[in-house]
């Protein structure tokens, strides 16, 4: 059980690494001083990355609790 606790540790990091991402992608989107119509179009093309790292993340802790209480 040791692969599924370390493989799904490496799907949380990959996780952790998109919901970085995308707060870094939205707040230079604020800082850029666009307009209203322009922000809320780029924050719309962050949110399905967000919202897909979330869910690796998610999976990936859960790859982790399954595995320690397997082993």
């Amino acid at each position: 059980m040791n692969y599924v606790i370390w493989g799904g540790a490496a799907l949380s990091l990959i996780g952790l690494v998109g919901i970085i991402y995308s707060i870094w992608a939205v707040s230079k989107a604020k800082r850029a001083g666009l307009d209203d119509e322009q922000l809320r179009q780029r924050i719309t093309r962050i949110l399905p990355i967000n919202l897909g790292a979330l869910l690796v993340s998610v999976i990936g802790l859960m790859a982790v609790i399954i595995g320690v209480i397997l082993s």
